[in-house]
């Protein structure tokens, strides 16, 4: 915390989050990665651990990744938009998404990953500043500052969701990742 914070002041103040924050949870994975995993805020089980994606969702999404062939020991580096997790695990509001684009910027410069997969519609809301439905946006390419960014299901939502039928949102996540697999593969 900067000396120009009064010593009676917590981190939840100076976020404004209103908010007693336990943990920051800014990141798990290899600073070298090519991809980067951007999801929305950590839930309690990353607040509890420290790290992002290691919940239900966070297992799921391992899984999806290691099916695709992508190693997530070397390859990937997981993060989220908010760093704090918002009361009763609601969507982070406007405010504390603003707040908490600083960081995640300062992260995409320091990791400088070539691909950047946004996990969910808070994730490709912030970044790409479209409203537009992730159904619509997920699995497609998009430049984004001279990187290729691609829009994906969260995978909470899959876990709602769980039919494994063609055009179910499972095989379509699968697909997507099939597609990162490649572009990291042609990156080396």
């Amino acid at each position: 915390m900067s000396s120009n914070t009064p010593p009676d002041k917590d981190i939840s103040d100076v976020l404004n989050l209103g908010n007693p924050i336990n943990k920051i949870v800014v990141s798990r994975g290899t600073p070298l990665a090519k991809l980067m995993i951007v999801g929305e805020a950590p839930g309690a089980k990353e607040e509890e651990l420290g790290e992002p994606f290691v919940g239900r969702s966070g297992k799921l999404l391992d899984q999806l990744l290691q099916n695709a062939g992508i190693d997530i020991s070397q390859d990937v580096y997981f993060c989220n938009v908010v760093k704090c997790r918002p009361p009763k695990n609601r969507r982070p509001t406007k405010i504390e998404i603003q707040e908490n684009l600083p960081w995640l910027y300062q992260q995409i410069k320091l990791i400088n990953p070539e691909i950047i997969a946004l996990v969910g519609s808070t994730a490709l809301e912030a970044i790409l500043k479209n409203k537009s439905p992730i159904s619509i946006l997920r699995g497609k390419w998009i430049n984004w500052d001279g990187r290729l960014v691609m829009p994906i299901f969260h995978p909470a939502y899959l876990l709602r969701n769980q039919s494994k039928e063609d055009g179910s949102p499972m095989r379509l996540t699968k697909s997507d990742f099939l597609k990162i697999k490649e572009k990291i593969d042609s990156l080396k």
